[in-house]
Formats: structure tokens, sequence, C-alpha cells
């Protein structure tokens, strides 16, 4: 069911009875020093009273708010920051349902996010989103969704197991918990005016609400123009401080992200600790996170206190992951700062430069104390719709994954997908691979990338070659994690070993899997929609490190390579993908033959 905060108009008679001291509060906090993300100040001594889940008096004695039945806490000195805030991410990147993510992040100091579903938008469509979003509203946090925009990312280049129209995006944006359009991926459709891309956005214009953006392009003149022109309000694919930079010049807010994979804060955020930028057109973000590192780093703690080591002020870089936030959503009057009237979010620290998370409230509760949960993240009871996912159609075979070189030869050149340590984009590569007895065979750091179609039981497989992950010996890795349409990608260098691993997948009704000499290494299974696991967040963490532990005995080094390998069908940022059309050059939007010199 859904947990609804009292609006502010209803609770404002009693939250002035309180701050007058004529009734008394639910909660008041005292001995506290006081973080104002609005003046951003540093306040010793202050005090808050909390009623209706809403902060009533913030000042500097709030003993006229005591009453009978009011819980005092002493903060012992301790800052109090408003609660964490994620201006742009995706719950199914944590291989969570919302309610398990929920608790995973609560303790860290997270009471708000603003999420993407476009994951399961892929797989189920309309129906899915909405599933996201009803458990959404029945947590103890407040997370808001964003209609997600492009399903497929890249009309053309992808099949989807859905598609989202402009009519779902107009009916979603009554929906009680919609905030704004997810991410704007097709941006070419933006710069060349496709009618429902800019009928998207001009629906959620219309309901006064948030365009989300992604330009993924490094052409900024005048497609980037046009699409500023278009309406979205920020863009969080920015890697250099010129991304940074140029974003905030066009109106549009700059998401700074650190994911578990995606390291693109330091670089950008020099364009506020050296060029100067003003900071409230800054907002921090993680986009993707999977569950390893929820469980093992943190969430947005683990991004403010990444900006303050890349030299960002404190307060500056709270502002950046709370009010700032707030703001550009327009809900600036309803969170992301103590004040008054504000939803009473909150967190005690003993530091500002390393930021433990020592006590947390959401909406006047406390919901986390010491790393612990102490709230109730009530799950849906998800449909078997939403389960059985995975329509492989028929068993996968090793020959489904044999490459026929062209008639004739004994080696060719092929395209290859470039894995790039800690960021989305990929390069497009070539090398010189062997032909024997007709098959393209892999050699040294390239090994074979296959996606097998699993949303309508066609039995299509598309192969091509990839370089980077550094895998050695017979090993497979297949996940239906695989953005953003969401079939099965299958990374290997032995093609029996590629065939188990995707067999295993239809079995389990998805996930992710690893297989060697043979055998079965790790498996983190995802059930709902292939994407997420509704058990809890330090189990699927577990599993996910014996993942990770079995990539790197099969000879990977990459950091958090699984994100890599996740995103390689994802057709939307440059250079080469592959999809279950083939293989996409991102720079112009094409698909291209898998050989140099093929005609």
């Amino acid at each position: 069911m859904e947990r609804p905060v009292k609006s502010w108009a209803d609770a404002a008679p009693r939250l002035v009875a309180v701050a007058a001291g004529r009734a008394p509060a639910d909660l008041v906090l005292r001995d506290l020093t006081l973080v104002n993300v609005q003046s951003r100040e540093v306040l010793p001594g202050w005090q808050v009273a909390v009623a209706e889940g809403r902060f009533a008096y913030v000042g500097p004695d709030a003993s006229h708010c005591i009453g009978e039945g009011t819980e005092v806490v002493e903060g012992g000195g301790r800052y109090l920051i408003p609660g964490l805030i994620d201006g742009h991410m995706h719950i199914e990147s944590g291989m969570l349902i919302p309610a398990e993510f929920a608790a995973a992040v609560a303790p860290h100091g997270t009471t708000t996010m603003f999420t993407d579903p476009h994951e399961i938008a892929n797989v189920l469509g309309l129906a899915g989103v909405r599933l996201m979003h009803d458990e959404a509203l029945m947590q103890p946090l407040n997370i808001f969704t964003q209609m997600p925009s492009c399903a497929p990312s890249a009309p053309g280049l992808e099949t989807t197991g859905y598609e989202i129209t402009a009519e779902d995006v107009a009916e979603a944006m009554a929906w009680p918990g919609i905030v704004g359009l997810g991410e704007m991926m097709n941006f070419p459709g933006v710069v060349n005016g496709d009618p429902q891309m800019l009928e998207e956005m001009a629906a959620t214009m219309r309901a006064g609400k948030v365009v989300g953006g992604h330009y993924a392009s490094p052409d900024r003149g005048i497609p980037f123009h046009a699409y500023a022109a278009g309406g979205a309000a920020d863009d969080h694919e920015g890697t250099a401080e010129s991304d940074a930079i140029a974003r905030a010049r066009q109106g549009m807010r700059s998401m700074l992200r650190l994911g578990s994979a995606w390291y693109d804060v330091e670089s950008q955020i020099t364009a506020i600790t050296e060029k100067g930028l003003d900071p409230r057109n800054f907002i921090l973000c993680t986009d993707d996170s999977h569950s390893g590192t929820l469980v093992g780093e943190g969430h947005m703690d683990r991004v403010v206190r990444h900006a303050i080591a890349c030299g960002c002020e404190p307060l500056i870089a709270l502002q950046m992951a709370t009010v700032n936030t707030a703001t550009h959503f327009g809900l600036e009057r309803e969170l992301g700062s103590i004040a008054p009237g504000r939803r009473a979010d909150m967190i005690l620290t003993s530091s500002l430069e390393e930021l433990p998370i020592e006590a947390v409230w959401a909406r006047g509760v406390k919901v986390a104390e010491g790393g612990t949960l102490l709230a109730d993240c009530p799950h849906l009871d998800w449909p078997e719709s939403a389960r059985a996912t995975v329509k492989l159609g028929r068993s996968v075979a090793p020959e489904d994954f044999e490459i026929a070189a062209p008639e004739g030869r004994n080696s060719v050149r092929a395209k290859v997908i470039g894995v790039v340590e800690n960021q989305a984009p990929t390069k497009a590569l070539t090398a010189d691979l062997p032909v024997i007895d007709g098959l393209v065979e892999t050699e040294g750091e390239v090994a074979q990338i296959a996606l097998v179609e699993r949303h309508r039981g066609t039995g299509g497989v598309t192969n091509a070659f990839v370089s980077g992950f550094g895998y050695t010996g017979r090993m497979a890795m297949a996940s239906t994690v695989a953005h953003d349409s969401h079939h099965m990608i299958v990374v290997g260098t032995d093609r029996e070993m590629m065939a188990a691993a995707a067999n295993h997948l239809g079995e389990l009704g998805g996930g992710v899997t690893l297989w060697r000499d043979g055998a079965e290494r790790a498996t983190v299974p995802l059930p709902i929609a292939g994407l997420m696991s509704d058990s809890p967040a330090a189990e699927v963490a577990e599993q996910a490190q014996a993942l990770g532990r079995a990539m790197a005995e099969a000879g990977c080094t990459l950091n958090n390579a699984y994100m890599q390998h996740s995103l390689l069908a994802l057709v939307v940022i440059p250079e080469l993908r592959i999809s279950d059309l083939g293989l996409v050059d991102v720079r112009t939007f094409e698909l291209v033959p898998l050989f140099e010199d093929a005609t």
C-alpha cells in the first residue's frame, strides 16, 4: 500500500502550532551542529522540531516545542544534514526490486531517489513500469518515478520486448508518483524532429514535469544545441570538464555520476573547483549501482565522499546531493533541506568530510542507525507475468556461436567492441583474426560476444567480437541484463561454454552466470523480468561478489566488469555495440558489417 506523507498545506496548522509552542512536537533533536544547505552555513547549537513527518521549527532553541509525548534526541554536537538525494538512477541496476533497494540504501543516508525504470519497460512495457512505481510508493523513503521515454532506445537498430508510446507517456503523467520523463536517449530522434520523441517531451512539459536528458555524443555543435532546444532539463552523460560546462551554459543541470563502474565526477567537478561555475547548476547521482557496491561501499554517501576527495568543498558537495536536486525537480519546498515545512529527512554524522552515516530519519521516522535498517520495506506480490520473461524458444547449441569467414579466407580483419574501464562508452577497434576450417576464431585479448534473443522465442543469435575483459581459458559469461533491450548477452572464449551458460539462464528464468572449464562457477538468479531479485540485498551482493571472483579467476582484471558487460548492447552510447539486428556503429547510428573488407 502507498505510504503517503501529509502535504505541507494539510500539515500547516499543526506545524504552526508546534513552532509557536502551542502544541508538542513529535520529535525534537537538540545539541546539534546544523548544516543549512539553503544558505550554505554551519550553525552550531541549533535544534529542530518535527511534526507530521515535517520540520516545524528549525532554530537555536526548540524547548518550547517539547511537551507530552515528544521524543527528544540528543545529537551530541554532531552534524545534522539533509537526507541524501539521488538525482538519476535505475533501481534494476542494483539487481534488486524497489523494496530491497530501499532497504539497502537507507542505512547509507539516501532518503530520496529519482528513478527511471526503463530497464523493465523494455521487458514488460507500461505494466512493468506500473509495478515499479507502485512498489516505490510503498517504501518509507521517497522514491519518485520518471516515465521511461525510449523503448526501444534506438528504433530500427534493436527489438525490445515492448515498445513505449507517446500515449503511454501521457497516461503515466497522471500517476501519483511520476515526476517526469526518463532520460531521452534517442537524441538523434530529437535532433531530427521525430514526432514521437517530441510528443513525449511535450506531454511531460504540458504536465509541468521535468524531461530527463541523455546526450551521449561528443558533438557539441548544432545537434547539441538542437537537443537542448527540445526540452531536456539535465544530462548525466558527460565525462569531461568541458561536457559539464557546456550543459550548464545551455541551462541544463549537469549531473555528475559515480556508479559502480562510471567514474565521471573527478573529470567534471573541476568546472566548479577550478573554473568557478555556479555549483547550484550541478547535481550528483549514481546512474547504475549494483548490489555489491551498495552493501560494501555505499550509495549517495559514497558519491558525496568522492566529490569531497576530488577537491569539492563539503557543503557544496552536500548541496549537489540535496537541495540542488530537489530544486531541479520542482520539489525544493518539499525536500532537500532542513527548513520548516520540508519532509523531515535527515542524517546525524560526526564528520562532514568522512561522512559516517550514524542515524537516518525519513519523514520524521528513524529508518536506520549505525548501519542497521530499522524500517520495514514491503514487497509487492509480483505476478507470474513478471517472472516468466526468458523465452529462448529452443536450446542454444555451440553451433549457434560459429562465425563463418568469407569464402577462401585464412584470416579476416574484424570490427571489435573495445571495452573502456570505468566508462560507459566503448571504442570501435579492429583485429586480424585467424580462420580455421572456415570459421573465425578468437585469439589474444579478443573474445566472442553474442546476443541471444529472449523476448519472443525467435531463436535468433547475433555474433561479434569484444576486447578488454582479459578472459583466458575455456569460459563464458551470460546475462539477461543487457541494456537497454535486455536480450541475453554472452561473452566467451569457448562456444560450448557459451551455449551452456545461455541454456542455464533459460532454465533459471534470468540472471547472470559464469561457466569455465565445463562447469558453472557463479550465478546470480534474477527471476523478476530477468533483471532483479526479490531476495535481500546482502544475499544478492554475496552472489554478485562471487561472480566478480569467478570473473577474476577467468582472467578479468577490470573494475566492476559486470557493469561493462551489461552495457554491450546499449545502442545509444558510442562507439560500437551489438543488437539483435547486428553490429551497430553508434557514431553514425547504422548497422555495419562484422568484417572490415566485407562488401
